[in-house]
């Protein structure tokens, strides 16, 4: 009869036993990347949290260009941004990515891209947040271990239900049952199919029952000099950051994103004061970093027209394809689109530069 204590040890020594093949089976299938071994073969990702998957492109040095941003800047296709800008582009913008999410992943991205040709941050309000140094990240986690460059903590953590799961997904790709969740240059069109288009839901997104006319204050809202020494904008630290450690021959492109009219502060507005204070201090970080900044956060025949949007916003695939396309165009000659797409913010560089 087996005693009690040989009962634990038995007991204890399975355990022990079954915890190192879950562990060996979770290094095998490496399923963030990050481990200086493909064993299996080039790293697919099979995770929908952009921020657990992205710092396996970033090192793994394929790509000479990217895009960061959140939602709003994931329609832009690395394919079609090689055609119109050269060089070869990864789309690591994320969902609801906090601007001190996107510091993270692109400071990553030029550690480990020393050839760097273009960088493109799409900007959203949150790069404009006052309290963007205090709300850093969401809840959907930000795994702080996998952008630096300590190995030890990156082993402590992988032995949990969420990598195992994680590993698993991998495992069933590598076997033929599974797709990756997202290519490997991070472009994934997350919107529906153009054909499930409906108009009149859509409609009901954007307006939400209220009248579809925006009337600007009047009188216009005047910043005080009080409201000039309160304004914050930590983030612009960052970004000011990021440029100024791209390297001397890269492209800089810092593009404000066309959110619906109706999400963009009311014209007169205190919140159309203050924004337009921030894009002026990314004008000036711009121009101290010879960046072009490009914004389509304005009124214009995209953000004004209802069809052009899944929800205030998301824009559709066509209007995405008119972002990259104005994007090169306004990298080429730096003016204003004379169809009133985007605005130039800040000095206006030679084209040639």
């Amino acid at each position: 009869m087996i005693g009690w204590g040989q009962f634990l040890k038995i007991a204890l020594g399975g355990l022990a036993g079954l915890l190192a093949v879950v562990f060996g089976f979770i290094v095998l299938m490496n399923p963030y990347g990050h481990l200086p071994w493909q064993v299996f073969g080039k790293h697919v990702i099979m995770d929908i949290n952009q921020r657990y998957q992205y710092p396996a492109i970033v090192r793994s040095g394929e790509f000479d260009s990217a895009v960061f941003g959140t939602s709003t800047s994931r329609l832009l296709d690395p394919d079609r941004l090689d055609a119109q800008l050269g060089g070869r582009f990864a789309n690591l913008a994320m969902n609801a990515g906090q601007a001190w999410e996107q510091y993270q992943l692109a400071r990553l991205f030029l550690q480990h891209q020393p050839n760097l040709k273009t960088l493109i941050v799409g900007l959203d309000w949150n790069w404009c947040e006052e309290k963007a140094d205090v709300n850093r990240i969401t809840p959907r986690g930000f795994p702080e271990w996998l952008y630096d460059d300590s190995a030890w903590n990156d082993w402590l953590l992988l032995l949990n239900p969420r990598t195992l799961e994680l590993a698993g997904r991998v495992a069933g790709y590598r076997l033929g049952l599974r797709l990756p969740r997202i290519p490997f240059n991070g472009f994934e069109v997350f919107v529906p199919p153009e054909s499930a288009y409906d108009p009149v839901k859509v409609e009901k997104l954007l307006w939400a029952g209220a009248p579809k006319e925006i009337k600007p204050q009047v009188p216009a809202y005047t910043a005080t000099a009080e409201d000039l020494r309160a304004w914050r904008f930590p983030a612009l630290t960052w970004l000011e950051e990021v440029l100024a450690a791209t390297p001397a021959d890269a492209r800089r492109i810092l593009a404000f994103m066309p959110v619906h009219v109706n999400r963009q502060p009311v014209p007169g507005s205190q919140g159309a004061a203050r924004e337009r204070l921030c894009k002026t201090r990314v004008a000036e970080i711009g121009a101290r970093h010879q960046a072009v900044v490009v914004d389509f956060g304005i009124a214009s025949s995209i953000t004004t027209r209802d069809d052009n949007y899944w929800d205030t916003m998301h824009y559709r695939l066509p209007i995405a394809y008119r972002i990259v396309d104005g994007i090169a165009r306004a990298v080429a000659t730096r003016q204003d689109d004379p169809g009133g797409d985007w605005v130039m913010l800040g000095r206006r560089a030679s084209a040639s530069q």
